[in-house]
């Protein structure tokens, strides 16, 4: 039987990068996969790492149907023995289920990686139902860190270079090209910092002083 498996971990964690080298190593034993990404920072049609490495892939839309594209393959001819798929947080809570089926009624290993939570602190769709269906689901062990040097537990995003916690759930920035909206930026922040909306900007800009406590009534 094909499983599930879900990669999980802030940005920063070495997702993409994993994700490149699970499909390299099933490819060397001779199995036949897919690779699949939806809004790469790269652009389009493209699985990348913040390493640098980077391979061609399926660019997931809205109406990809999963089930109905391994199917088209195996159709035609060809072999489908796993599936690798990035950016999987951005996937909808029925493509997941169209994963899961995949594996338990085609036999292929589907391979999932991506990041749990928004820059609000909110679960994604997505991922919300890979935790849910996933036969395990992984912590990347490469920790991301804060710009405190504490290990990064959440994703920042910025605006024109400000903090925000409010707006659509997924905004591309910060690509290669200048992104979809090239005033968008994110980093990973420990809960303490991301809390404060001390981004490394403004930690580098002075104001790092701890909180007021009132001490009036004692």
């Amino acid at each position: 039987m094909g499983q599930l498996v879900f990669f999980s971990g802030t940005m920063d964690s070495g997702k993409s990068t994993l994700a490149l080298q699970v499909d390299h190593n099933h490819a060397a034993r001779g199995r036949d996969g897919l690779r699949f990404s939806r809004s790469d920072r790269a652009g389009t049609g493209v699985l990348s790492s913040r390493l640098g490495l980077r391979a061609d892939a399926v660019e997931v839309s809205d109406a990809t149907d999963f089930w109905a594209e391994v199917v088209r393959r195996r159709t035609a001819g060809g072999r489908v023995d796993y599936l690798v798929c990035d950016e999987a947080q951005f996937y909808s809570p029925e493509q997941v289920e169209q994963l899961a089926r995949v594996a338990d009624e085609m036999d292929v290993d589907v391979f999932a990686f991506g990041i749990t939570t928004d820059f609000r602190t909110r679960l994604f769709p997505g991922a919300a139902r890979l935790v849910e269906l996933a036969d395990r689901v992984e912590r990347l062990q490469v920790e991301a860190l804060c710009w405190c040097g504490a290990r990064a537990t959440h994703n920042a995003r910025t605006v024109g270079g400000v903090m925000v916690t409010e707006g659509e759930q997924v905004v591309v920035g910060d690509t290669a090209d200048g992104g979809v909206r090239a005033d968008v930026a994110y980093e990973v922040l420990c809960r303490r910092h991301h809390m404060r909306g001390l981004t490394a900007a403004r930690a580098g800009a002075g104001e790092l002083s701890p909180p007021t406590l009132d001490l009036a009534g004692d």
